[in-house]
């Protein structure tokens, strides 16, 4: 009997999942999905959860249910690559072994090496982490001062979720460049700029932040004082991908070959935040990947060699609270209350994808 383990029940893995079994598994494999929650988090939602418009349960999608799919709740913590081998946290639980593995595991935050960043901040890259995000930010008392450090798409949906959650709270959004979503053309930031100053949210550029204190910021102009801190000033795989003893980019993303696969180690493919790709790691990019792991998976199967088409992504949408948004739909511009919809619309069929 062959095992196929996919580590991870986020966006890609669960896509694998849906897809293999869609297919047929053939009767001499025996497929095992890894995660550490019973249940796949929409992590493309946590800032609504953080800002206390969104409930812990709205948020939870139940895993794709499949006769020959074996469930098995852990939190990953190394592989031997060369044993083929999968270690847990838990040191009680029984190493699990592979012939095949896919890496379908998220990011966790990059702090830039910047001194108290992680100990002074809060995070929303993981749900127990928007948990205690929200704790702290929906007990802010009335006029406290919150500060969002990093003006990409998270900070941004946060602040603008956060704002018509609590429009008793001094709202910051904080960032190093010259304007916000810089990966996005100068018109829509323009547009979610305005936005924010509409609705009372300070936006603050060319901050470089040199260290993070309980209650305060510094950076090189002087210091920010600050009740709550929200970090989304970036992205990196997870500890156990940055342990990996493999090529990878410059921002730690595993080299992979045009199959998923690590070359060093054809058995194992890497999906979703983890892998180098040449488009930034999104939830639609981990879905289009684990969608064509699958093709790969089945066409070797079959002993067939594997046909692939690129991957062409539809496009970005973030929200502007619950009426306004934005996007960039191929080179379409889009701001208002259409790409909300658009969003929403997308939100829907993540929830319903399984069923």
């Amino acid at each position: 009997m062959r095992q196929l383990v996919i580590l991870g029940g986020g966006y890609g893995g669960t896509m694998i999942v849906h897809e293999l079994f869609k297919g047929g598994i053939p009767a001499d494999v025996r497929v095992v999905l890894v995660d550490r929650l019973p249940f796949q988090s929409l992590k493309t939602e946590y800032y609504a959860l953080a800002a206390g418009t969104a409930s812990d349960y709205e948020l939870r999608v139940p895993y794709p249910h499949h006769e020959g799919l074996t469930m098995k709740y852990g939190e990953a913590a190394s592989i031997d690559l060369d044993r083929r081998i999968l270690y847990f946290a838990d040191e009680a639980e029984e190493p699990l072994f592979y012939d095949q593995l896919v890496i379908a595991l998220g990011c966790t935050d990059n702090y830039h090496n910047i001194p108290g960043a992680k100990e002074f901040s809060c995070s929303i890259q993981s749900f127990a982490s928007v948990r205690e995000s929200y704790m702290l930010l929906n007990n802010a008392k009335p006029y406290s001062k919150i500060n969002i450090v990093g003006g990409g798409l998270s900070g941004v949906e946060l602040a603008a979720e956060l704002r018509e959650s609590r429009p008793d709270l001094n709202i910051a959004l904080i960032d190093r460049g010259a304007r916000l979503l810089s990966a996005f053309p100068q018109k829509v930031s323009a547009y979610v700029t305005n936005w924010f100053h509409e609705h009372e949210v300070e936006t603050r550029s060319h901050i470089s932040i040199t260290s993070l204190e309980q209650g305060v910021i510094h950076y090189e102009g002087g210091d920010i004082a600050s009740d709550v801190t929200v970090w989304t000033a970036g992205i990196r795989p997870v500890e156990l991908v940055q342990n990996l003893n493999v090529p990878k980019d410059r921002q730690g993303r595993v080299v992979i070959n045009p199959y998923h696969q690590i070359p060093e180690y054809p058995e194992v493919f890497v999906c979703g935040d983890c892998a180098s790709l040449p488009f930034a790691p999104s939830a639609q990019a981990a879905g289009s990947q684990g969608h064509q792991i699958a093709e790969v998976l089945t066409a070797l199967w079959r002993g067939e060699t594997p046909k692939l088409q690129p991957i062409k992504l539809r496009g970005t949408l973030g929200s502007l609270g619950k009426k306004a948004g934005f996007g960039l739909m191929g080179k379409t511009q889009v701001t208002g209350r259409v790409p909300r919809l658009l969003k929403s619309g997308v939100l829907w069929k993540s929830k319903h994808h399984w069923g």
